[in-house]
C-alpha cells in the first residue's frame, strides 16, 4: 500500500541519531549509546517498549518489519516497538514511534498491561536483542500510512487468529519477542477486548 503524497511521517522531524538508554541488571540507567551500533551479537541491556494497537473492531494491527532493518528484518510482529530516549516517557516514545513508523497519531493514553518484561532473543542474522520492555495496549480509529524505511506491510488481524499464527509459526515468520510476550499479554488483552469497540471506556 503506497503512502499518500504528504504522509504523516514526512511531517515529523527525525533527522537526529537515535540513541538507546543502557541499563544495569537492576534496571537502573547507566548511560546512552547509538541505537544501531548497540545492536550486535552481544547487545547490552537497554530500555524499550512494546505496544499493541487495536481498531474499534477489536482487530490487532500487525506489522512486517522492513527488510532493510538491522534487527529482525522482514519479520512480522506486534504493532509498534521502540526505545524511549533519555528523559522521555514511554507514552511520549510510543507517540513518536507511531508517528514515524506508521504515520499515526496517538489518540488516547496507552494502558500498561505488563509493567516489567525482560528478554534476550537468540541471534537472528547474528543480532541479539536484549531489553527491559514494558508492554502497552492502545486503540485507534486510523488506518496506517507506513514509513517504508520501517514497515514493509501491515494487516488488521483478529486476536484469535494472531494467537494461532504465533503458536503455529514454524520458524521466524513472527518476531521472537512477540511470540514470547503472548504468554503474558493474552490474559490482559482478553479482559480488555470487550471494551475495545467502545474506545471511551479505555484509559
Amino acid at each position: 500500500m503506497p503512502p499518500p503524497q504528504h504522509s504523516t511521517y514526512d511531517r515529523i522531524p527525525y533527522t537526529q541519531t537515535e540513541h538507546v538508554v543502557l541499563l544495569d541488571d537492576n534496571g537502573n540507567e547507566i548511560g546512552i549509546a547509538e541505537k544501531l551500533a548497540t545492536h550486535h551479537a552481544n547487545t547490552p541491556l537497554h530500555k524499550a517498549f512494546s505496544c499493541y494497537v487495536f481498531n474499534t473492531k477489536g482487530q490487532l494491527l500487525v506489522t512486517q518489519r522492513a527488510a532493510s532493518k538491522k534487527v529482525w528484518p522482514g519479520a512480522w510482529t506486534n504493532s509498534c516497538c521502540g526505545h524511549p530516549a533519555q528523559s522521555e516517557t514511554d507514552q511520549e516514545a510510543i507517540a513518536r514511534r507511531l508517528g514515524y513508523e506508521l504515520g499515526m497519531h496517538l489518540e488516547n493514553e496507552p494502558t500498561c498491561i505488563v509493567p516489567y518484561y525482560r528478554y534476550k532473543t537468540p541471534p537472528f542474522n547474528g543480532i541479539v536483542d536484549h531489553e527491559i520492555c514494558p508492554i502497552y495496549i492502545t486503540h485507534t480509529t486510523q488506518e496506517p500510512n507506513p514509513n517504508p524505511a520501517e514497515v514493509d506491510d501491515y494487516a488488521w488481524m483478529d486476536w484469535d487468529e494472531y494467537q494461532n499464527r504465533l503458536r503455529s509459526d514454524p520458524g521466524d515468520v513472527y518476531s521472537w519477542w512477540c511470540k514470547d510476550q503472548l504468554r503474558l499479554v493474552q490474559g490482559p488483552i482478553a479482559d480488555l477486548l470487550p471494551n475495545i469497540t467502545q474506545p471511551a471506556n479505555i484509559s
